[in-house]
C-alpha cells in the first residue's frame, strides 16, 4: 500500500490543515509548468496523496489499511479532487472557477498559546505526592473590553475596501486565460472589519498579563522530566479566544540517604562486624518512619534486605516500590591491644592464623551479590 503520508512528508497524526498546506506547498512546486515534465508524475502521486488524506472518510479507510484508490480501481484522476480544489491551489483564493465567493472574513479570535513551567520537588515529595502553589505568568481576558479588543463604547467598523467580505477579488493570467481569484484584504488582514479605537487596557489585544496562583495536585510516582497537564488553564486567546494548557514539568532534588531506581529506593546500611556475624536487628529512618532491619547471623558485605511497600508510589498502577537495605559491613581498623589479642584467639580458635588463599566462582560471592544488589535483585 502506498505511503500517502510519506509522500506528502507529514505525519501519520497531522490535522486537515496541515495535510492541505503540505499538498499546496508541493503541488505549486511540481506543477509542470513550474518543474517542467519530469515533475509530472510526482504530482500526480501528490495529487493521488492528498485525495484520500483530504476526505475524512477515505483517510479513516486508508488508516484501517485499506487503500480506497486501489478499492475503486484508481482509474483517472483523483477522486473528490474537484476543478474548484485545483483553482485555490494555484491561485490562492477561496472563490470559485466563476468568481463565486466561497469564504466569509477570518475571525480575529484565536486560541490562547500553552505555557510551561517548572517546579522542583523533594524525593519524599515524589513517593507520596504533594499539592504545590506555582506562580506563573499569564494572560487574561481584558477586564475593559472583554475581549473585544475595542475601546468601550465603540465597536468594530466594516472594511470599506472589501465591503465585508474579507477579501479582494483580482485577475490573474492562467493557461486558461484570465481567472478571477481572490486574495485577504490588505485593510482590514481578511477579518471584514477594522478597529478605529482600539481598548487602551490591553493594546487591542482583548486580553492582559497578571501573575497568577495556580495549585498544582502532583501524584505520587513523578520523576524528573513528569509533566502534568492542566487543560484550560494556560493563557487566553487574542480577542477573547479560549484558554491554552498549563503543563507543569518536575524536577526532583536528589537525596542525601535515599537513591531512587524507578519505584524502588535503594540506601547502605553500615553494619559493625561483629553484628554482621553474630546477627542483630537494627532499626532505620525511612520516609515512613522508623523501621526494623533484621541482620542474620554470617551475613556478607554486599547483601541486601528488602522492605517490601516502603519505595516510591506508582504513576500509573497501585501500590509502591520496596526499599533495598544494602548492607554493608565495616570492619575495625583501629583495634586496643585487648581487642587485637581477642581477634587473634578467635582466628586461632577458628584455625584462621594462617588463612589459606581460595577463589570464589564467579557466580557466587561478594561481587557477585555486589552486582545483583545494584541491580535491585
Amino acid at each position: 500500500m502506498k505511503d500517502y503520508y510519506g509522500t506528502l512528508g507529514v505525519s501519520r497524526d497531522a490535522s486537515e490543515a496541515e495535510i492541505k498546506k503540505a499538498y499546496r506547498k508541493l503541488a505549486r512546486e511540481l506543477h509542470p509548468d513550474v518543474a517542467g515534465a519530469e515533475g509530472e508524475e510526482r504530482f500526480k502521486e501528490v495529487a493521488a496523496a492528498y485525495d484520500v488524506l483530504g476526505n475524512a472518510d477515505k483517510r479513516a479507510q486508508y488508516d484501517r489499511g485499506v487503500d480506497p484508490r486501489s478499492a475503486s480501481g484508481g482509474a483517472g484522476g483523483p477522486q473528490g479532487f474537484g476543478f474548484e480544489d485545483i483553482f485555490e491551489t494555484f491561485f490562492g483564493g477561496g472563490a470559485g472557477p466563476f468568481g463565486q465567493q466561497q469564504r466569509g472574513p477570518a475571525t480575529r479570535t484565536q486560541r490562547g498559546g500553552d505555557t510551561l513551567v517548572h517546579t522542583e520537588i523533594t524525593l519524599e515529595e515524589a513517593v507520596f505526592g504533594v499539592t504545590r502553589e506555582i506562580q506563573v505568568d499569564l494572560a487574561d481576558v481584558c477586564s475593559t473590553c472583554h475581549g473585544s479588543c475595542c475601546a468601550p463604547g465603540t465597536q468594530p467598523t466594516g472594511c470599506r475596501q472589501c465591503n465585508g467580505s474579507g477579501s479582494v477579488q483580482r485577475v490573474a493570467r492562467s493557461l486558461l486565460g484570465n481567472v478571477m481569484t481572490t486574495a485577504p484584504c490588505p485593510t482590514c488582514g481578511g477579518y471584514g472589519s477594522t478597529i478605529e479605537t482600539p481598548c487602551t487596557e490591553c493594546s487591542g489585544q482583548g486580553r492582559t498579563h497578571a501573575r497568577h496562583t495556580v495549585s498544582v495536585d502532583i501524584p505520587a510516582g513523578v520523576e524528573t522530566g513528569t509533566r502534568i497537564r492542566m487543560t484550560g488553564v494556560g493563557d487566553a486567546g487574542v480577542a477573547g479566544g479560549q484558554k491554552g494548557d498549563l503543563y507543569i514539568e518536575i524536577r526532583e532534588r536528589a537525596h542525601a540517604v535515599f537513591e531512587r531506581r524507578g519505584s524502588d529506593l535503594h540506601c547502605t546500611l553500615e553494619v559493625p562486624m561483629t553484628a554482621a556475624a553474630l546477627g542483630t536487628v537494627l532499626s532505620v529512618e525511612t520516609f515512613d518512619g522508623q523501621q526494623e532491619v533484621d541482620v542474620r547471623p554470617g551475613t556478607h558485605a554486599g547483601s541486601t534486605v528488602r522492605l517490601k511497600g516502603l519505595g516510591v508510589g506508582r504513576l500509573q498502577r497501585q501500590g509502591r516500590g520496596d526499599l533495598f537495605v544494602h548492607l554493608d559491613v565495616v570492619t575495625p581498623t583501629e583495634l586496643t591491644e585487648e581487642q587485637e589479642e581477642l581477634l587473634r584467639q578467635l582466628a586461632a580458635l577458628r584455625g584462621e592464623e594462617a588463612p589459606e588463599a581460595r577463589l570464589a566462582p564467579l557466580g557466587g560471592g561478594v561481587f557477585s551479590r555486589l552486582k545483583d544488589a545494584f541491580k535491585g535483585r
